[in-house]
């Protein structure tokens, strides 16, 4: 009810309701604010719902058990100062392989005018320490000093894994330059392998490695003299595993949240709905009290 100030002619100035005499209008405002708070935590579970999660986790196993017992190597490198005549790959392990000159998989690529020379190549390794150096070992002559100076632009073990929520070392050596090197330097990398895993969420799994470097420069002597320098990716494979899975909040968890959200909110709002009404009551005593 409005209160009129003024003359007992009935002329005067009229007021609105205080919320003390109007507590629908705050009822109203709780409802509201209810609602607006159930619509954000609803919009903030439902992107929870649709966005994919990856977790890891690590154990100690060989994943990759149909391999045969061999890596896929991808290697692609550039030595602008050294003919492609003059570049091979040999490949040695402790199971006793050794082979010198690999070609199978493998490309050469002339640069500056056959005066250097790109190197892509596939190839396997054995799940055991070994190496595998670029190096002029495989040449019919030896040059007198070769200049091993390059540049990495990918090295890279098993499946490629292009997924925007994991970043590994998959290729920790790409855009390694070495293009200021001592030209008559070898160059170790000493690379520790590291098996890894990625299940989508249909099951399926995709195998591949990621792997951490150091590396030296150096000019090796034997009594014979200066040893020819060579690029020598030496490595070993980590015993643990790292495993990365796909996984969607399920829809029972989803609903479950969402009513919890409501029930929740409802239960709240009339808590504070029934504190409004009953400090209401008690305003409205105060004010007729003071009245009389």
């Amino acid at each position: 009810m409005a209160h009129c100030h003024g003359p007992a002619s009935g002329q005067g100035l009229c007021m609105p309701p205080t919320w003390e005499e109007n507590p629908s209008c705050h009822m109203a405002s709780v409802s509201i604010c209810c609602c607006l708070f159930i619509l954000f935590l609803f919009l903030s579970e439902l992107t929870g719902f649709i966005t994919t999660e990856v977790v890891n986790e690590l154990y100690v196993d060989d994943p990759d058990k149909d391999s045969g017992g061999k890596i896929d190597v991808s290697l692609n490198i550039s030595l602008p100062n050294l003919h492609c005549e003059l570049v091979g790959l040999d490949i040695q392990d402790e199971m006793g392989r050794h082979e010198v000159g690999h070609i199978d998989n493998s490309m050469k690529i002339p640069l500056n005018n056959g005066v250097g020379c790109r190197f892509e190549g596939q190839f396997s390794i054995n799940k055991v320490p070994g190496n595998f150096h670029v190096s002029t070992h495989s040449a019919t002559a030896q040059p007198q000093n070769p200049d091993m100076t390059h540049i990495i632009h990918k090295l890279s073990f098993g499946d490629t894994l292009q997924v925007q929520n994991v970043h590994g070392a998959f290729n920790a050596l790409g855009g390694a330059d070495r293009l200021t090197s001592n030209p008559l330097a070898s160059h170790d990398y000493i690379l520790k392998i590291v098996p890894t895993v990625y299940e989508d969420k249909s099951g399926k799994q995709r195998y591949s490695y990621q792997y951490t470097v150091a590396n030296k420069e150096y000019v090796a002597y034997s009594h014979t003299g200066r040893i020819i320098p060579a690029i020598w990716f030496r490595y070993d494979l980590s015993p643990i595993t790292v495993k990365y899975t796909e996984r969607r909040q399920p829809l029972y968890r989803f609903i479950t949240t969402i009513c919890a959200i409501i029930g929740g909110t409802f239960t709240v709002a009339g808590i504070l709905d029934s504190c409004i009404f009953t400090a209401s009551e008690a305003w409205k005593k105060i004010q007729l009290g003071k009245i009389h």
